[in-house]
């Protein structure tokens, strides 16, 4: 009778071999879909899987403030909070996703200002041309001097910006990507602070920990500096600076020494100052 049974239990060990192959099968193609498409962000204080975000935007992290997210992405702390409807800048909220780049319509507007400001230089400088009588052949002094002029205007261009020192004292720490994202410069208490290039005052106060007293200064849609550790404050945020003025005088607020920590951002990363300085 045992014999007669053999190859229905046969039968069915085939049967349930089959059936785990196709279902290993199965999961190794759902491993392979899955893998595919990339992995969701996990924030591992709450367990919850978060989406990546956007170009031009960035999602906030416990311990974020809106002045170090402008800082690091070059913009105005207030911008930010308007293109995000931030009515209080000192509040913003863990997972946040928040706007750090302008609007396509107010970038598109100054873009179109630009250009149509360029066209009518272009038409003036044209219609002088004319005028001038600029189809004679120049002088050779006049070649040689164009040619300076070309010079210096090419050198401003690679560099994108023309600084001046913000402070008269040695250099006592230099610029490290890791360690150091500016340079120190020593000084004694109330020495002058001032402002490397043209801009506009973005930041004024001492809110950004780390850096005691601050002024941030932007310069464009590019370039903005940092003037940390002041004693005094001599500007608010929207007043308009000159390369050379005086914006602050020199301390050891949040630091163990008097000295001024100064930065160049550019697009809000930190790049050595000293090769933008004379």
């Amino acid at each position: 009778m045992k014999l007669n049974r053999l190859p229905s239990f046969s039968f069915g060990l085939g049967r349930l071999l089959i059936l785990a192959l196709s279902v290993a099968a199965l999961l190794l193609q759902a491993g392979c879909a899955t893998r595919a498409t990339p992995a969701p962000v996990v924030d591992r204080s709450t367990g919850r899987s978060l989406e990546p975000v956007a170009p031009g935007y960035y999602r906030v992290k416990r311990g974020d403030t809106l002045l170090r997210i402008a800082l690091d992405h070059g913009q105005s702390h207030r911008d930010i909070a308007e293109w995000n409807g931030i009515a209080d800048v000192n509040v913003i909220e863990v997972d946040q996703v928040i706007r750090v780049v302008p609007p396509k319509s107010a970038t598109a507007s100054r873009v179109e200002v630009k250009q149509e400001k360029g066209i009518n230089e272009s038409k003036s400088k044209d219609l002088k041309a004319k005028q001038d009588g600029q189809n004679k052949a120049p002088k050779l002094a006049d070649n040689k001097a164009n040619s300076d002029n070309l010079d210096k205007a090419k050198d401003v261009s690679d560099s994108g910006i023309r600084l001046s020192w913000p402070s008269k004292g040695d250099v006592i720490d230099r610029f490290d990507d890791n360690k150091n994202k500016g340079i120190d410069i020593a000084g004694k208490a109330g020495d002058p602070v001032q402002s490397a290039a043209d801009g506009k005052v973005v930041y004024a106060g001492n809110s950004l920990r780390g850096y005691g007293n601050l002024v941030i200064v932007k310069h464009d849609n590019t370039y903005l500096t940092a003037y940390a550790h002041n004693k005094t404050l001599l500007v608010k945020e929207g007043d308009t600076v000159k390369k050379a003025q005086k914006i602050a005088e020199m301390g050891s607020s949040d630091a163990d020494r008097v000295k001024l920590h100064f930065e160049l951002r550019k697009n809000g990363k930190p790049v050595d100052p000293t090769s933008y300085l004379p």
